[in-house]
């Protein structure tokens, strides 16, 4: 992974780049994204509706030098059903000197009643258990993303991603917006470097005709570092 600038700082995610989905032009789906960034983490949220109600979500979050991972979810009838993750952890527990960082993969699957019917987990190519006190913690984060993108969408937020020469911000869908306005105070070192350096930047924030208002930086990185695409983990019915 190249080393990100991670704008933790700024505390005290895709309109962009979802994946193209089978789904998109159906009427009855509606697709929300969202982010945000807290110490060390970035994480961007991706949701899609079908009649209000949660159809299916993704995630990616980054941790820096402690790992990553995406996850897709799926619900049925304002369930949660299932979900799989994929990603990296450290190897040695935090607080060693030992940085390195193996694969990991879970999936689970649930019954109409929220009950855990499946699961495997692999770290590291070893099959291991999961707890009931995890299995829960998974269903917690999946509500926690359809609750953070809810009240983002209430503020007229989404997650934008994109390249900026300086002038011109460009999405990762290829819209062109003239003008790219800060709501908040930028440390110098990333004004200088928005000034003088080509950038993939992804935040959280609004978009108008010509004009894209950031609200929440939630990465910068060199101007040769991919759009994030929404996860597709779960095989469509």
């Amino acid at each position: 992974m190249k080393r990100l600038l991670l704008i933790s700082a700024l505390i005290g995610a895709l309109a962009g780049c979802s994946s193209s989905e089978p789904i998109a032009n159906s009427t009855q789906y509606s697709h929300l994204s969202g982010g945000q960034s807290i110490g060390d983490s970035t994480s961007f949220y991706w949701i899609t509706k079908k009649l209000g109600n949660p159809y299916t979500a993704a995630d990616y979050v980054t941790s820096g030098e402690y790992g990553s991972y995406y996850t897709d979810y799926r619900w049925q009838n304002n369930v949660l059903r299932e979900l799989i993750r994929e990603g990296t952890r450290l190897k040695a527990p935090l607080g060693s000197e030992d940085n390195t960082l193996i694969p990991y993969r879970i999936h689970l699957r649930f019954s109409a009643s929220g009950e855990a019917v499946y699961q495997q987990y692999r770290l590291d190519g070893k099959v291991l258990p999961i707890s009931a006190k995890k299995m829960v913690r998974y269903q917690q984060e999946a509500k926690f993303v359809l609750e953070t993108v809810d009240k983002q969408k209430a503020l007229d937020l989404e997650l934008v991603q994109g390249y900026w020469d300086g002038e011109t911000f460009e999405t990762c869908t290829e819209q062109d917006y003239e003008q790219l306005e800060f709501n908040q105070t930028l440390p110098s070192f990333v004004v200088n470097r928005l000034a003088s350096v080509d950038s993939y930047i992804a935040f959280l924030g609004k978009k108008e005709t010509k004009k894209l208002s950031v609200s929440d930086l939630l990465m910068l990185a060199e101007d040769d570092y991919d759009c994030v695409k929404r996860p597709a983990l779960i095989e469509s019915d």
